[in-house]
């Protein structure tokens, strides 16, 4: 059962536009459902690709009715997952008793939900700012199923449906109207509103769940590890293109979306070099030097207006990288049309570009604008702040960081704020 650990009754999540129409049509089936006290239950044939999709069946209502918690365990909780929203103006964290969601800018919690048996979360999957959630169990003693996805509504602090797989979840990705399952070798697309199943693809054994989806209104991209080692599938839904690009001769260890879709930036698992693909087509765009030593990618992510990207690494370091001016209004057509001279911005390169051709790669690569040093050890994600350059920094040792990077001078970034959103007794 679920419990409140901090607050007196579960208060609404936020909801940016009161007057959208978005979440009442979205929660409609929920609540039908929930009349009838039935609930979705999916479970996809181990099949090959291309199955009809698998038939509903309706199971009772999962009872998980918040009640009091009287524990007096101020303990620190062991962080789980963490990650941002998709406009990255919150961030969510699963820990080994339950979940937690915060407010980015001005950083505060907004709620946190233990359970009554300590279960863990190892993955809280946000849409936006509304009250629905996806959640999946995580470690030792995991709060639900391994090979379930859980689809929580805050409002009533229960879940009210649920995703049932044959082989343990390793990602979900919310789009206002998808759910994507991520399992070790096969990705599963639903409809949001009436859980049907849409398209199931197989890729590489996949055991961090990499998958990205674009967000943006009007178009659909999903990105996905291919069938061979280094190869990224990338599927248009709205134009019902399907692209397959060679990222990289190793395996792919990470990658991101623009939120349009139309940017796709990947890092292999020797972690020396990001490189930007143009989605429609293929083209590599541009290529980036994270560092001359083998390196972990943790996350990658564009600005929102692709002019700049940030990584994060198992070296301590996060990096922003200045993109080609193009990029920004990347349109297929144009892109095409423009040599590759027309494509260049004033990046930080090496001070010996000049022997470009002449001298090996490394000396020509284009380097960070600008760095922010980390204590290494840890795991952190990485996004751009709402706030003017800057950027916003998690780590799996519940450390938040906001910085500031100077786009013209570069160099060092400045630590604006620090918080340790794992200290039992915080008050934000």
């Amino acid at each position: 059962m679920a419990t409140l650990s901090s607050f007196p009754s579960p208060p609404p999540f936020p909801n940016p536009n009161p007057n959208s129409k978005f979440l009442s049509p979205m929660l409609q089936p929920y609540l039908e459902q929930q009349q009838q006290q039935q609930q979705q239950q999916i479970d996809p044939p181990e099949s090959d690709f291309g199955d009809d999709p698998p038939p509903l069946h309706n199971n009772q209502i999962i009872d998980s009715n918040p009640s009091s918690n009287n524990s007096m365990d101020r303990s620190p909780a062991t962080l789980l997952h963490v990650a941002f929203n998709q406009d990255y103006g919150c961030l969510a964290a699963g820990t080994d008793r339950g979940f937690r969601i915060y407010n980015c800018d001005p950083f505060r919690e907004i709620f946190r939900r233990d359970f009554d048996n300590a279960g863990g979360i190892g993955t809280v999957e946000m849409l936006f700012r509304c009250n629905i959630l996806a959640l999946v169990g995580g470690k030792d003693n995991p709060q639900y199923p391994l090979n379930k996805v859980m689809i929580w509504d805050d409002h009533q602090s229960r879940c009210i449906g649920e995703l049932s797989f044959r082989s343990v979840v390793r990602g979900v990705r919310l789009r206002r109207d998808r759910i994507v399952v991520v399992l070790e070798q096969k990705i599963f697309v639903y409809n949001f509103t009436d859980l049907k199943l849409l398209h199931q693809i197989e890729t590489i054994a996949n055991p961090k769940g990499l998958c990205a989806v674009s967000q943006a209104a009007g178009s659909f991209v999903l990105v996905c590890p291919g069938l061979q080692k280094g190869q990224v599938r990338v599927e248009h839904y709205t134009s019902k293109r399907t692209k397959f690009i060679l990222a990289h001769d190793s395996r792919i260890a990470c990658f991101t979306l623009s939120q349009d879709g139309q940017l796709l930036a990947t890092a292999s698992s020797k972690g020396t070099l990001v490189r930007i693909f143009n989605t429609h087509d293929g083209t590599l765009l541009q290529e980036v030097r994270r560092g001359s030593d083998r390196a972990e990618i943790y996350s990658l992510s564009f600005s929102s207006s692709a002019q700049w990207l940030a990584v994060s690494s198992d070296k301590g370091t996060v990096h922003v990288f200045g993109l080609k001016d193009t990029l920004g209004n990347l349109g297929s057509e144009n892109l095409n049309s423009q040599p590759e001279s027309d494509l260049t911005r004033t990046t930080s390169g090496s001070s010996l570009s000049f022997m470009k051709g002449v001298l090996p790669k490394y000396f020509s690569s284009e380097w960070s604008v600008a760095q922010f040093r980390l204590l290494e050890g840890s795991q952190y994600v990485v996004a751009f702040g709402h706030q003017k350059n800057t950027v916003v920094i998690l780590g799996l040792d519940g450390s938040f960081y906001r910085c500031k990077f100077d786009p013209v001078t570069g160099g060092e970034m400045v630590q604006l704020e620090y918080h340790n959103f794992l200290k039992p007794g915080d008050s934000f």
